[in-house]
């Protein structure tokens, strides 16, 4: 046993789920073979509690890590604030430099606000927007955190009924009071949108949605959530949290000219270290005055400095470009070697964030299984899913897609002889959630 799951075993007895980060549980992996722990991390490669080393092809520290690991960049301005102080009694002057920077992209916004993380920085932007609408209700369409005003959405009529909606995120501990302020839509589906307004006439004072993510919008989709918005009077908020700098300098929603009243940024904004933005028009931001929103570590200085330096490089060297790039270089890897060995597999989402599954009923969680176990013995870490960084070359992609058609040649041979489970080494992955998107 590698001293990663060795670890793992223990972290599981010392923290409740292992690891605060559900996307991080090794289960949805690869369970009892992931290597878990890494010792360094640089450019794409990383390096297990045993020292072995491998080439990063999933999800890049979960999308935090644009530029890719331990960019010199950042590292040297991070540094530098580290060695001057990165905490005092008196505030950081780079809050105001980067509020400047987020308003001079986003000419519609008048005010920001910081956090620390995706999920925090959207209970303050639904705070913020309660507050200036006074109205409870959140019609929401994606995935956005832990936090009690998105989980009430899974809270149902009978306690045994709870989590239908959203399957895989437990509401447990959620007052149940908070029943029906949560009120989901899917993606596309406008006339969800439109019955759960006329259902709670009067009571929608916020619309939360990723603008886009596992699929384009469709119909002027975002067009007619934004008039929706308009003619209730609701604060509309786009979550740009994992979108955001991905596609373009900003976020995706300004590619299709719909604006938000709040947009919020987090993960690739500050290339691996803590930092989230709340954007927002002046009318409904001052709301934030008259709600208590207050933290310490809100105001370090670390998070600004990273994010200032990440920013920089992304404008500077045209990172969504090559992002895009290389993303459609890997789906476009993975449909000729599936479409060489006869797999059934369907690609989606935006094309540096890009995912593929395979198209086989019950047997698809041990195939994914199987791909992750084997890939990983090629010195791969990878998933169904990609996260093109900078750090990413085309060397990489050529590497990475020869070993896919090596894997997908076994998996090929497994469903001919029908024998997929019995090749894994370990149980089968994990199922992850429900999104929406």
């Amino acid at each position: 046993m590698s001293k990663g799951t060795k670890l793992w075993k223990k972290a599981k007895r010392l923290i409740p789920g292992g690891t605060g980060l559900f996307s991080k549980v090794s289960e949805l992996y690869l369970p009892d073979q992931w290597p878990s722990y890494f010792k360094k991390a640089k450019g794409v490669e990383l390096w297990d509690l045993d020292g072995k080393k491998y080439i990063d092809m999933s999800y890049m520290g979960i999308g935090a890590c644009i530029l890719g690991y331990a960019d010199p960049d950042v590292n040297r301005a991070v540094k530098k604030v580290i060695d001057e102080g990165s905490m005092a009694t008196l505030n950081s002057p780079e809050e105001v430099e980067l509020a400047e920077l987020f308003l001079k992209m986003h000419p519609w916004a008048s005010m920001v606000r910081y956090a620390r993380s995706g999920g925090e920085a959207m209970a303050i932007a639904v705070r913020i927007a309660r507050a200036h609408t006074k109205k409870d209700k959140v019609a929401f369409c994606g995935y956005h955190g832990w936090h009690d005003w998105y989980l009430a959405a899974n809270l149902a009529d009978k306690k045994n009924l709870d989590g239908q909606i959203l399957p895989g995120l437990k509401p447990l501990g959620v007052p149940r009071a908070l029943k029906g302020t949560a009120l989901p839509f899917n993606y596309n589906r406008i006339k969800e949108l439109e019955k759960i307004v006329k259902q709670n006439r009067g009571q929608i004072g916020v619309i939360v949605m990723e603008p886009e993510r596992e699929h384009g919008p469709e119909n002027n989709f975002l067009q007619k959530v934004r008039r929706i918005a308009n003619e209730i009077g609701a604060v509309l908020i786009f979550d740009e949290i994992t979108s955001g700098f991905r596609m373009n300098i900003g976020g995706v929603h300004e590619l299709y000219k719909v604006r938000p009243d709040i947009a919020v940024y987090g993960k690739a904004i500050s290339n691996g270290y803590p930092m989230a933005v709340i954007v927002g028009k002046k009318n409904v931001m001052s709301a934030a005055e008259e709600s208590f929103i207050s933290s310490t570590y809100w105001t370090e200085r670390v998070g600004p400095v990273a994010t200032l330096a990440t920013l920089k490089k992304i404008k500077e060297r045209n990172v969504p470009r090559h992002l895009i790039n290389i993303g459609k270089l890997v789906t476009a890897g993975w449909k000729k070697v599936a479409e060489k060995h006869g797999l059934r597999i369907r690609t989606f989402g935006l094309p540096p964030l890009t995912h593929f599954s395979f198209d086989y009923g019950k047997d698809n969680q041990a195939l994914h299984t199987l791909f992750n176990q084997e890939m990983l013995a090629r010195g791969f870490l990878a998933k169904n899913a990609f996260y093109a960084s900078f750090a990413h070359k085309e060397t990489h992609v050529k590497q990475y897609i020869k070993a896919t058609n090596e894997v997908f040649r076994i998996i090929k041979e497994a469903l001919k002889k029908g024998d997929v489970k019995k090749r894994l080494k370990g149980p089968v992955v994990h199922t992850g959630f429900k999104r929406l998107t």
